[in-house]
């Protein structure tokens, strides 16, 4: 019986403690165990601190109250009440003592184990070197000094209140205080105790007092347009501080007059110490504000509070990093207009404007699905990545839409242990397209495919054991093969494809610019007529052979994660042998908090093929709640967008802050999962604290390889909480923040009823006097109540440009007439000929995904908008890109390539080529508009609309069978036919045609 309990005693204590063993063999295994043990004893060493110290004030505060009971209780009702109470405990009191006290040091120790961050960077704290605008302190005394003082005096105050209740209810117990028996209620020993301790509660209140003054500098409260207004306004500088200062003062006579009991034995004068002491939080901190608000600042509010709004203003820019944002005078009053001078200079302009990517991430991935999906157990990321690649031609980079090929247990057809967790292991290779090349075929131009991989981006390591989408265990390298791929998948039946893309791309070709080309591209076509699955071959196995992993090299192991994974066949199954480690927390994300918990992660972690390794890159955030006053940002809010999902939500140590910077750059090695954290901002406050914290888990910037510097970009999350704030912070005025009238608003995203934002844009521009194109992130502003254009920010994204960071708006005239993104959708849509086709497109089962709505900077002062639009046939389930929708001013296109949309919009290609979307008709010239479906002209209305109905027809069926040629030669029939039903149609006499007079070439 003994050997049994002993043995069951050691079963349930390895339970327990199976959980920490597993994580320090996990921590072990990235080789942070150094994050781990610093977390393990700061808490251990807060907990025994404060358990102890509360466990001893209490006990002993209970002792002495006890020790102090008077010798006789009394005789009266109340005290005999109590004897029972008295007799009951009194064999066991010491062991009451003990249980009380223990139980408030559990409850201490565990609170204060959870403010292990608070401790270490009160520890580590390092200076900003920069001072609060009132007081005069670094700003290290607010973000890290203040919080942990904060945390003492919480400590302070239930140690005192604690240590007061027990005593006063040992008091009463033991005869020492009397609710209603005749004679001194209370002796003169319970008299000094309890006074002693009020005297420590009101002493503790003075010094919270005190810190309250620095509190203001972080105080949040509502003003004007500042949803997240942070610091002192004239009233707390003027009514609240002083009011701060006097309560100090007062709660300090009142604290002596309390200790003073000790001596005089007399309640009176700290009582009415204590009455005035709250009378006057009620007068001077509450009442006095009141009427300092209601006659000094409300008569005169701008006034009065534009040194501090000044204050606010620059506190926010710095503390976000806005403060260099460089603001330029863009645009003009009135509308871009094409005209004959300017036409051609337009035209050849927009190819050095920017790379207009027309393979939408965020709509494109369903593509990317059935064409490389290879097998159904793999998957691309719902919303794929945009980066830069060199060009196969050696000029340049290359925007690249790149997506991850990973695996998906979920849609395994056979489902088992074995399957689930160690022969479906892995994902296996990237698949790349290029960003501004549609092929004539709307799919892809693919500059890395199939499996196993081949393309542009040369020999890499495919195997993806840990990835976005890869959050299940593993158990890999033993005696169980792995399956990593099945020879002969090369994705869908090429032959097929490549005679669909032939046909289809007839007189297309490949959209780059938009200018014909040949009929395959340099990723080739995926494109097939008829999905058909690859041809079965043979299972290639592997065996996983890198660094990555826990072994399970003995049964204690086993048993471990058999408890922690509630998988009890670990424990015995024959599957796991020699060699064989268990793979968990495979996402990039969950990885880097787990070696970096004082860093908030960036919702996005993207991919990059980096000296034959792919790469997830984690951006990583420094944030504070302590910067004084700067304007308070909700993280989850601020970047919120119309593609947040809940997979891609920025992941906060703390989700209201004030202060942000993009310190670190993570990476997640796809095979071995090794985490590597790279120091950004070297001089950044922060995470030098965190450093003093942690030495030695932050790799030095310039050990950043040149190769993976080329895919390091500015953080989209760190954009989206800049341009939220700038939305508001753009101002450098006071009292243009005050009015507001100049506040603008993240355009809302056109078509959604949702209410969500656009998102911002990666995208290859040139800004105005820049030479050349550079990889940039850009958004676009509105005026409040108005759909209008405000302003263009673009930031410079590429790491390795000296000019990275640099952020520049182009703020337009207050009375503008450029149309804002919204405008732009609606008027495409609002255009008579667009719709008609738009319409013909949605016909039957059909859908239209609109893909991204790209703003170009064109020269000095004009502005591009261009929008692929995709379609997905009937019976089909991913987009292929058909039109593409331009605007320009006044002037629109909607043609089946960018270069055709842009020759139609400017009327002139790069050639010189004039271009009519719809020539106009002479009617004086009978030979005028005839074809050869009209060889003479004299069709009657009723003829020419039956006409048009049958293009429509044939114009449908070629769409349903995949015949892109004939269904854009169908188009082309519809645009003519309906452009001489509306010349039959209009009256004799009319001035109307069908192009402006001033940007129609005429006949001569």
């Amino acid at each position: 019986m003994i050997t049994a309990a002993i043995l069951a005693g050691l079963a349930i204590l390895f339970a327990m403690f199976a959980g920490f063993w597993t994580d320090l063999l996990w921590y072990q295994s990235v080789d942070y165990t150094r994050v781990f043990t610093t977390q393990l004893f700061t808490r251990i060493g807060l907990f025994a601190v404060f358990a102890v110290l509360m466990a001893l004030a209490v006990g002993f505060n209970i002792w002495l109250a006890h020790r102090m009971r008077p010798p006789l209780s009394g005789m009266s009702p109340e005290q005999q009440n109590l004897d029972r109470y008295r007799m009951s405990i009194a064999p066991y009191k010491k062991w009451v003592l003990i249980a009380v006290s223990v139980l408030v040091g559990l409850v201490a120790g565990g609170s204060a184990a959870g403010q292990w961050r608070t401790w270490l960077t009160w520890v580590n704290g390092t200076s900003f070197g920069v001072t609060d605008a009132q007081f005069g302190r670094d700003i290290s005394f607010f973000a890290f000094d203040l919080p942990f003082y904060r945390f003492l005096l919480g400590i302070g105050f239930a140690l005192v209140v604690v240590s007061l209740i027990a005593a006063a209810v040992t008091h009463y117990l033991y005869g020492g205080i009397k609710a209603s028996s005749p004679g001194n209620r209370i002796t003169a020993g319970a008299t000094g105790h309890l006074s002693v301790l009020l005297g420590l509660f009101v002493s503790l209140k003075a010094v919270a007092y005190w810190f309250d003054r620095y509190g203001l500098a972080l105080k949040s409260s509502d003003f004007r347009n500042a949803d997240g207004w942070t610091g002192l306004r004239y009233v707390d500088a003027n009514a609240y501080l002083p009011a701060k200062t006097i309560l100090t003062i007062i709660a300090i006579i009142c604290a002596v007059l309390f200790f003073a009991t000790l001596w005089r034995r007399m309640w009176q004068l700290p009582v009415i110490g204590l009455g005035l002491m709250v009378l006057s939080a009620v007068l001077i901190g509450g009442v006095y504000p009141a009427l300092v608000q209601q006659f000094q600042v409300r008569p005169n509010q701008q006034a009065v509070e534009t040194p501090y709004i000044e204050k606010h203003l620059a506190a926010t820019k710095e503390a976000y990093g806005i403060d260099q944002a460089e603001k330029e005078s863009f645009g003009r009053q009135e509308a871009a207009a094409v005209t004959d001078e300017n036409r051609q200079e337009l035209r050849n302009s927009v190819s050095e404007a920017a790379s207009i990517r027309l393979v939408d991430p965020n709509v494109i991935s369903p593509a990317f699905q059935q064409l490389q999906q290879i097998r159904g157990y793999y998957q691309f990321a719902s919303t794929l990545d945009v980066d830069r690649y060199p060009s196969a031609d050696g000029e340049g980079d290359q925007d690249t839409v790149i997506g991850v090929r990973e695996i998906n247990i979920e849609r395994l057809p056979d489902r088992n242990w074995i399957n689930d967790h160690f022969r479906y292991t892995h994902g296996f290779g990237v698949v790349a397209a290029k960003g501004d090349e549609i092929l004539g075929n709307g799919t892809p131009s693919f500059t890395e495919k199939e499996l196993p991989p081949v393309g542009d981006l040369g020999e890499y390591e495919p195997r993806i054991y840990f990835g976005e989408a890869t959050n299940h265990w593993s158990i890999v390298g033993g005696p169980q093969p792995e399956l990593d791929y099945i020879r002969g998948d090369s994705g869908t039946d090429e032959e097929a494809a490549d005679e669909a893309a032939d046909e289809a791309a007839e007189g297309e070709g490949t959209e780059g610019d938009g200018d014909a080309a040949e009929g395959e591209g340099e990723g080739g076509s995926e494109e097939p007529t008829e999905e058909q699955p690859a041809s079965s071959g043979e299972e290639q196995d592997y065996s996983y052979t890198g660094e990555g992993g826990v072994e399970l090299n003995n049964y204690f192991r086993r048993a471990a994660y058999a408890l922690t994974m509630g998988e009890p066949q670990i424990l015995y199954s024959g599957a796991i042998g020699d060699g064989s480690k268990i793979l968990y927390k495979r996402t990039p994300q969950e990885r880097v908090e787990a070696v970096a918990p004082w860093l908030s992660l960036d919702g996005d972690p993207y991919p990059a093929v980096v000296d034959g390794r792919v790469l997830w890159i984690v951006d990583a955030y420094t944030t504070s709640n302590g910067y004084p006053y700067s304007s308070r940002t909700v993280l989850d809010q601020a970047t919120e967008t119309a593609l947040t999902d809940a997979q891609r939500q920025v992941l906060a140590q703390q989700n209201q802050i004030n202060y942000m910077r993009n310190s670190v750059k993570a990476t997640v090695d796809a095979y071995s999962g090794e985490v590597v954290l790279y120091e950004w901002e070297e001089d950044e406050p922060v995470l030098q604290t965190w450093k003093k914290a942690f030495p030695g888990t932050v790799t030095p910037k310039d050990e950043i390889s040149e190769e993976l510097l080329a895919h390091l970009r500015y953080p989209q999350d760190l954009f989206n909480v800049q341009r939220d704030l700038l939305q508001r912070y753009h101002v450098d005025s006071a009292s243009l923040f005050f009015a507001g009238g100049e506040r603008w608003v993240v355009p809302q995203m056109p078509g959604e009823s949702s209410g969500t934002v656009v998102p911002s844009y990666y995208l290859s521009i040139r800004m105005p006097d820049q030479d050349q194109r550079s990889f940039s992130l850009t958004t676009t502003f509105n005026p409040r109540d108005r759909e209008t254009l405000a302003a263009y920010m673009a930031v410079e994204a590429d790491a390795r440009s000296d000019e990275y960071g640099r952020m520049r708006i182009l703020t337009l005239p207050n009375n503008t007439t450029t149309p804002g993104p919204q405008q732009v959708q609606s008027r495409w849509n609002a255009e008579p000929d667009i719709a008609q086709q738009i319409n013909l497109l949605t016909r039957g089962d059909s859908q239209v995904d609109y893909g991204n709505l790209l703003t170009i900077p064109l020269g000095e002062d004009d502005l591009l908008y261009v929008e692929p639009l995709y379609v997905r046939g009937a019976g089909a389930n991913y987009p292929r890109m058909q039109m593409v929708l331009a605007s320009y001013g006044d002037e629109l296109a909607f043609e089946p390539t960018l270069g055709e949309a842009l020759d139609v919009l400017f009327g002139v290609t790069e050639s010189g080529d004039e271009v009519e979307a719809t020539p106009p008709t002479d009617p004086d010239d009978p030979d005028a508009g005839q074809d050869e479906q009209e060889p003479d002209g004299s069709e009657t209305p009723a003829e020419l609309a039956g006409e048009l109905s049958e293009a429509i027809q044939e114009a449908e069926q070629a769409f349903a069978e995949g015949d892109w040629a004939g269904f854009g030669e169908a188009q082309d029939r519809i645009k003519e036919l309906s452009r001489q039903l509306d010349e039959a149609l209009r009256p004799e006499g009319s001035d109307e045609d069908s192009g402006d007079s001033g940007d129609t070439p005429s006949d001569e």
